[in-house]
């Protein structure tokens, strides 16, 4: 029975040279960053808006490069967002079909783009893009 406690119990307090304390957040690696960029692009094919917004809020203060993704894919979210409404109330004089047609491929493949460059570790700049966000 002795044998299942050890009889001098480690320190809690000590830790090895080098290494940050117990519970401390650990310092991002270029994957992990290159992973959350690309994360606040690709996430608002699925999630609009909110994707960006949650990567900024949770990992935006940890890396400035992880922010400066997250709000132009922010900016961006909101930019499309802001001509969709526009282009729906086209619809009523017909040339709104085409614009939706036209915004939606052109979301598509601009959120695409920007997600592989930000996964291969590059800035992106959407061409057209509403700063609003900061």
């Amino acid at each position: 029975m002795s044998d299942q406690y050890p009889q001098n119990p480690p320190n809690p307090g000590h830790q090895p040279a080098g290494m940050p304390p117990a519970g401390a957040p650990q310092p991002l690696t270029a994957n992990d960053i290159n992973m959350w960029s690309a994360g606040a692009h690709g996430g608002a094919l699925i999630l609009g808006f909110v994707a960006p917004l949650v990567v900024m809020l949770t990992k935006g203060n940890e890396s400035p490069a992880i922010r400066r993704h997250a709000v132009e894919s922010l900016n961006f979210q909101i930019t499309m967002a802001i001509a969709m409404t526009v282009s729906i109330f086209l619809i009523f004089i017909l040339i709104g079909i085409l614009t939706t047609i036209a915004l939606s491929i052109g979301w598509i493949v601009l959120t695409v783009i920007a997600t592989i460059k930000a996964y291969n570790g590059e800035d992106y700049r959407y061409p057209v893009n509403l700063r609003m966000v900061s």
